[in-house]
């Protein structure tokens, strides 16, 4: 485990779980959004995320958590030895997404870009986990099945699994 990604649906806890696997690794992590997002919480232009997205993937190791351009996610399932896919049962997600707005009314959400409206990334969250069923599917699971023949895939699918992912899988 040197080179991670970490993907899934808006909400599934990938930030959270990105964060505990850094730390018990001590693999450098790299939250997408922080480098999607301006610290206004503007996109940044699609040159400047590809240059710094390069830049970490050539790096010795690396955890990547997030999705991005769909070119970046493919470069990353490519050159990645281990794939999480946190694959939450949507009203789940749902539950998070909303829990996450309610915390974040205290507190910046774990990996939420500085600068960035919690209201705002919320209701984007609802429209992308309504739009999922057309790219989180079976054609996506059968496609992590065969590129990860070299590769450790894991699939988590309950919040149960999220919450011992790091201690059953980290020596």
């Amino acid at each position: 485990m040197k080179k991670v990604a970490v993907f899934g649906k808006p909400g599934s806890g990938k930030s959270t779980l990105s964060k505990v696997l850094a730390s018990a690794t001590g693999i450098k992590l790299h939250q997408l959004d922080s480098i999607v997002y301006k610290k206004n919480g503007e996109l940044v232009d699609r040159k400047t995320f590809d240059k710094a997205h390069e830049d970490i993937l050539s790096s010795e190791s690396w955890i990547i958590d997030g999705f991005g351009p769909m070119a970046s996610f493919n470069k990353r399932l490519e050159l990645a030895d281990t794939l999480i896919y946190i694959d939450l049962p949507y009203l789940t997600s749902y539950w998070l997404v909303t829990k996450r707005l309610l915390k974040g009314l205290v507190v910046k959400p774990e990996g939420w870009p500085d600068g960035s409206s919690v209201l705002k990334g919320t209701l984007e969250s609802y429209k992308v986990l309504r739009l999922c069923p057309k790219f989180w599917n079976d054609n996506l699971m059968q496609r992590l099945e065969k590129i990860s023949a070299n590769k450790s895939l894991y699939v988590i699918r309950s919040v149960s699994e999220l919450n011992s992912f790091v201690y059953e899988n980290v020596k």
